[in-house]
Formats: C-alpha cells, sequence, structure tokens
C-alpha cells in the first residue's frame, strides 16, 4: 500500500513525500542537489520495494519539488533536518539510506544522527562535502569576489541552461558539516557505486570516502562507462543487484 502526504516541520514548512508499506529493513531514498522525487532512480526503488515488499519512503527536501520553502535559501544542515524528520516520523526500525548526488552527504549526516537506526548505506556518485572540495576550488578570483560581495555566484551547468545559483551561506553552512576530515564512526555494511565517466563528482571521491568509514564492510564499485546519474538500465539493474546483496533472500 501506498500514499502520499505532506510532513509539516515545526517551522511552518511542509516536506512532501511517498511511502510505500512493506517489511524492514526500510528503504529511504535521499535526492541529490535539485532533484525531486519523481526521478529516474526514486521511482526505480518504488518499484524495485513493490517488488520485494519491503517498506519505501522518498520526499523532497526543503525547496525541492513539491516541498515548501525557497530553495536558494536552503543549506546542507537544513536537507539533513529534513532527512532526519523523515526518518524518525515516517520510518520504523532499521533502514537502508541510499544517498545521490548530494544526497550521499545528507546520507552521512542523517545516519551519523541516528546511528542506531541505520541497517546499510548505498552511495550512488556519493558527494560528501562538495561545496568545500568540488565547488570552491573551481571558483576563479572574480567569481569568489561576486560572491563575497553579492552573497551569490551562478555557475554553469549541464544540467540546467541557466545555471545554479550558489548562495554564500551555502559554502558557510557547508563548513559546519564537513564529514571527511576525520574518521566517520559508521560501523554499518557500506556500498558505494560511481562512474569513471562523471564529470561533476570525481570517483576518487567514493574512494576517499572509504578510506574514512570506519566500517569493515565496505565496497566500492566503479562504473567504467558510468556517468554522473547512472539512471541507465545496466546502472539500475547494478542498483538492484547491490540491494539484493545487502537484504538477502
Amino acid at each position: 500500500m501506498s500514499s502520499s502526504g505532506i510532513l509539516p516541520r515545526s517551522d511552518g514548512a511542509t516536506i512532501a513525500y511517498q511511502r510505500l508499506a512493506g517489511r524492514g529493513p526500510g528503504v529511504v531514498f535521499l535526492g541529490g542537489f535539485r532533484s525531486e522525487m519523481t526521478g529516474t532512480k526514486a521511482s526505480f526503488l518504488d518499484e524495485y520495494c513493490r517488488r520485494r515488499e519491503h517498506a519505501y519512503v522518498r520526499f523532497d527536501y526543503f525547496g525541492h519539488g513539491a516541498s515548501s520553502g525557497d530553495f536558494g535559501v536552503g543549506t546542507i544542515g537544513r536537507w539533513s533536518e529534513d532527512a532526519i524528520a523523515v526518518l524518525d516520523a515516517l520510518t520504523e526500525g532499521r533502514q537502508i539510506l541510499i544517498g545521490s548526488s548530494m544526497g550521499g552527504w545528507i546520507m552521512l549526516l542523517a545516519a551519523l544522527a541516528r546511528i542506531d537506526r541505520i541497517y546499510a548505506l548505498v552511495g550512488i556518485a556519493a558527494a560528501p562535502d562538495f561545496t568545500e572540495d568540488l565547488v570552491w576550488p573551481r571558483l576563479d578570483a572574480a567569481q569568489r569576489k561576486e560572491l563575497w560581495e553579492t552573497g551569490a555566484v551562478t555557475l554553469p551547468s549541464q544540467y540546467d541552461p541557466i545555471g545554479y545559483t550558489h548562495r554564500l551561506s551555502l559554502f558557510e553552512d557547508g563548513r559546519r558539516h564537513l564529514v571527511t576530515r576525520a574518521e566517520i564512526p559508521l560501523t554499518c555494511p557500506v556500498r558505494l557505486l560511481h562512474g569513471m565517466l562523471d564529470d561533476a563528482v570525481p570517483w576518487q571521491t567514493s574512494l576517499r570516502l572509504a578510506e574514512r568509514l570506519r566500517s569493515r564492510d565496505v565496497v566500492v564499485i566503479l562504473v567504467k562507462e558510468g556517468d554522473h546519474r547512472l539512471s541507465s538500465d545496466a546502472d539500475l539493474t547494478r542498483l538492484a543487484a547491490t540491494l539484493d546483496e545487502l537484504l538477502g533472500p
């Protein structure tokens, strides 16, 4: 049985979600920067969990999709709080968190906040600390000057013809939530899928993340012809096989 709903936050904001009832461990999908819960991977996971009769939740962060809020003022901290609120209010028992791109960072923050609720983690082109390690170094002197003086800078993106606007607050908040500067005290199974043709998040990011995790059960799967989205039929089949391995018969 599936349902759509709205989860109210204490500040009046609302999180739109879709939930599928089923057995545990449940699965929660955490999308990427400006992604929505109607995307290819999120929809595929709904079909997968429906077939295997596992509980499943997908949702839109603050300022994304059908949720309330201005995307431009969203931050890593805010979006991780959304994920934790979803875990607390919409799931029961232990969960597999699946984080795509930025969702891989949110996945780690949520897992650290609710360690006892986590069954396993699956990163898809996971991008922890991306504001500091990937976006900030790419800014030239003029762009950094614009960011400091106006509070925002718009960068070109192959996913949006008008580009992505990044506010200074996103970088400042990101620095308060860095996770790869020291050991990450998570001991659950972790699977990290990454395309070697990814032009947004280098595949070496998943190797560095694997090194930082305390868990001894970490597997990195590199897809030589894979891109950033990893949403082709072959990629989705690989994702299903990864979940099959974690969930068992």
